[in-house]
């Protein structure tokens, strides 16, 4: 037995946090942050999107700043050969398609509710795909076409299936994600490896830029029209926690990215998405059709196909079926909360979607109107 205390500190040392950790940290981190903006822009009646988007954006300026000061979390910018040429011809075209979607997808908050949100962004690969083609980045594919055609289609079945379908809003979402895909497609085609950006560095180099050019929408179609009350209602101890949570996601993207593969990265994206039209469900009442069910799970299941392929996919569902087998024969008790969960999960979306309108509806209705 060694008893060297310098041996022991070198052990404990080397036992790293486990993957899944990050996981759940960035599944849970990156739902907060989509439910507590639709919370405050919807639900506390703060009908300034840009306001918030320039908030988190501004935010993300100074604390950044701070890091690359005073810690080594940062320390990847000395690598980057940054000069006024580079900084007008990559940060600031990129830095123009980030804020434009931050500022359509925040918008969307406004009419549609997170469950078809969530849908909705489900054409991402659909629009980077296209916006790659478009800038020369990739070569047209039919195989590849096809793929994403099975994502678009699916898509559409939710749209049709959508109870509250507002055209503002879906508009609003679409631009959003076409921004998206085009900076996605300018960051693959003007970065080269000798600037590659983490999620961290790329806010230090981009965070400012945006700031600066969603203040200035702001300042034309939002700040004449909010007032101190409007501040007010939505509180400081709300304004602080949705900022530092904004930040903290940009945090746990990093972390995730280093500690799990492409594979573990698609299969979290999927699943919060799935947990936020769930949470969307129980928290805002939204009603989820089975058409909309049925088209979001063709959508996220061409997602995983065209993200991860055939191979992969199938190496997945073999190594999950075997892993489930292994917990069952293991944790028969395990098995049995995991099978009675699922079981209800499904019985509530099955019931939530087919659920007729209610009287007490329209007691609520007619209550709202009293009141």
């Amino acid at each position: 037995m060694n008893s060297d205390p310098h041996t022991r500190f070198q052990a404990k040392k080397k036992q790293s946090t486990p993957a899944f950790v990050y996981v759940i940290a960035w599944i849970a981190i990156s739902s907060s942050v989509i439910l507590h903006n639709k919370w405050i822009l919807d639900t506390l009646n703060f009908r300034f999107p840009i306001i918030l988007t320039t908030y988190h954006l501004g935010l993300a300026s100074i604390l950044t700043q701070f890091m690359a000061r005073w810690t080594n979390v940062l320390n990847g910018r000395h690598k980057i050969k940054m000069n006024r040429r580079v900084y007008m011809r990559a940060i600031v075209p990129i830095g123009v398609t980030f804020s434009l979607s931050l500022i359509c997808n925040n918008l969307a908050y406004l009419y549609l509710s997170v469950a078809f949100i969530q849908m909705l962004k489900a054409t991402t690969p659909v629009a980077v795909l296209l916006a790659g083609w478009l800038l020369g980045v990739s070569s047209p594919d039919v195989k590849v076409l096809l793929n994403v055609s099975v994502i678009a289609f699916g898509v559409l079945l939710a749209s049709i299936g959508e109870v509250d379908f507002v055209l503002v809003g879906v508009l609003f979402q679409l631009s959003g994600v076409i921004f998206e895909a085009l900076r996605l497609s300018l960051v693959q085609k003007i970065l080269s490896a000798e600037y590659k950006m983490d999620a961290l560095l790329s806010i230090y180099y981009y965070a400012p830029i945006c700031a600066l050019l969603n203040f200035m929408v702001a300042l034309v179609f939002e700040i004449p029209r909010v007032s101190v009350a409007d501040f007010a209602n939505v509180g400081l101890f709300n304004f602080v926690v949705n900022g530092t949570f904004a930040f903290l996601l940009n945090l746990a993207a990093v972390s995730l990215i280093g500690k799990t593969s492409a594979v573990i990265l698609t299969l979290c994206g999927v699943l919060k998405d799935i947990i936020l039209v769930i949470a969307s469900m129980i928290i805002w009442n939204t009603q989820v059709t089975f058409l909309q069910a049925f088209g979001y799970t063709i959508a996220l299941s061409g997602i995983v196909y065209f993200k991860l392929g055939y191979k992969a996919v199938v190496k997945v569902v073999l190594d999950s079926g075997a892993y489930a087998m292994s917990i069952g024969a293991k944790r028969p008790l395990v098995r049995r909360i995991l099978h009675i969960s699922v079981s209800l999960l499904v019985l509530y979306v099955l019931l939530r979607s087919y659920r007729p309108s209610s009287p007490f509806d329209k007691m609520s209705a007619l209550g709202g109107e009293a009141v």
